[in-house]
């Protein structure tokens, strides 16, 4: 019989712990974490940041392109946010950013005056190969810049988590 008191205490004691030692553990688990500070934290916001490509030389695609981010700006400036947009032209596309031929080289006058939001980037191997085949100077509206290449600043704005879009 003394033996099953042992057991009847040590069951008791077990039990005990069970329900009074064991749920304070749990309800109270350790951190190892820092405090968090109750400080109001201030955000950041970045910008929205969206790459357009334009590569045919299509006066309906140029003004789609063009479209495209005057609706962007529109859109984010009405929530009070900010927006990065970048047009890279390239192949058939410079047409759109040559002063000679661009069908729509007032509009983008008109719109990087309205708008400084929107870049426009024309590929600089397009534009040499333009020169070559054409033996002459390729001159570029005064709001475009020459980038090296123009697919590989599409992959890179990719790559730094810019929206494509190919209107």
């Amino acid at each position: 019989m003394h033996c099953y008191r042992k057991v009847t205490t040590a069951a008791v004691a077990g039990v005990f712990a069970l329900l009074v030692v064991a749920p304070q553990a749990i309800a109270q688990p350790k951190s190892t974490a820092p405090a968090q500070s109750t400080a109001p934290r201030t955000t950041v916001k970045t910008p929205h940041r969206l790459v357009l490509q334009v590569n045919t030389n299509e006066p309906a695609t140029m003004n789609l392109a063009l479209n495209n981010a005057a609706n962007v700006v529109q859109y984010y400036k009405d929530l009070g946010e900010e927006v990065e947009i970048e047009i890279v032209t390239f192949g058939p596309g410079l047409h759109m950013l040559r002063d000679d031929t661009s069908p729509v080289k007032d509009r983008i006058a008109a719109m990087a005056q309205r708008m400084p939001a929107i870049a426009f980037k024309a590929c600089g191997n397009t534009q040499g190969n333009m020169q070559k085949a054409e033996e002459k100077e390729v001159r570029l509206i005064p709001q475009a810049s020459v980038v090296k290449s123009g697919v590989v600043r599409l992959m890179e704005r990719q790559e730094q988590g810019w929206t494509y879009i190919r209107p």
